[in-house]
C-alpha cells in the first residue's frame, strides 16, 4: 500500500513523536497533580498538629467528666467538616488529572486516526489495481475500533461522573450524620 519508504517512516516517524508527545503531557499532568497532593498533605499535616495541640490542652483544662465530654462533642463537628474538606481536596485533584488524561487521550487517538486516514487516502490512489477490497478492509477496521475507542471512553466518562456523584452523595450523609450526632453530643 505504501508508493515509497518515505511515506512509511514519515508516518513512522510523525507516530512516534505524537506518543512522545503524549507521554510528556501526561507526565506533566501526573507530576502538577502529585504536587498538589503533596501541597494539600503538608497543609493538613501542619493545621492537624497545630489543632490537636489546641484541642489537647482544651481537654486537659476541663475540670470534671462533664466538660471534657462536652469539649470533645465540640471538637468533633468541625474535625469531622475538615475531613470531608479534605476529601473533597482530594477527589477534585483526582478528578481533574483524570479529566486532562482523557483530554490528551482523546486529542492523541483523533490526530492518530486523522494521520491514519490520511495515510491509507493517499496509500489507496497509489495501490495497484484490485486492492479495493483490502483497503476498504482496512478502512471498516479503522471505523470500527474508532467507534469501540469512543464507546469505552463515553462508559469511562459515565463511570467517573457515577463515582463522583456517590462520593458527594456519601460525604453529604456523613456530613449529616456528624452533625446530628455533634447536637445530640452538645444536649
Amino acid at each position: 500500500m505504501f508508493t515509497t519508504p518515505e511515506q512509511f517512516t514519515a508516518a513512522t516517524k510523525a507516530n512516534f513523536e505524537a506518543q512522545i508527545a503524549l507521554i510528556t503531557a501526561l507526565t506533566n499532568k501526573a507530576f502538577e497533580s502529585v504536587e498538589k497532593l503533596v501541597d494539600l498533605n503538608i497543609n493538613a499535616a501542619k493545621t492537624s498538629i497545630e489543632e490537636s495541640n489546641s484541642a489537647a490542652k482544651q481537654l486537659l483544662s476541663a475540670k470534671d467528666p462533664q466538660e471534657f465530654f462536652k469539649v470533645s462533642a465540640e471538637q468533633a463537628q468541625p474535625n469531622a467538616e475538615k475531613a470531608i474538606a479534605y476529601g473533597r481536596h482530594v477527589a477534585t485533584i483526582a478528578s481533574a488529572a483524570q479529566a486532562e488524561f482523557s483530554k490528551a487521550a482523546e486529542e492523541q487517538v483523533a490526530e492518530a486516526n486523522r494521520k491514519v486516514l490520511a495515510l491509507i487516502e493517499e496509500a489507496s490512489k497509489n495501490a495497484p489495481a484490485g486492492s479495493e477490497n483490502l483497503v476498504s478492509m482496512v478502512k471498516s477496521a479503522i471505523g470500527t475500533a474508532n467507534a469501540s475507542y469512543e464507546q469505552l471512553a463515553k462508559t469511562s466518562k459515565q463511570a467517573v461522573e457515577t463515582l463522583e456523584a456517590n462520593l458527594n452523595n456519601a460525604v453529604s450523609q456523613m456530613t449529616q450524620a456528624t452533625a446530628k450526632a455533634t447536637a445530640k453530643a452538645k444536649k
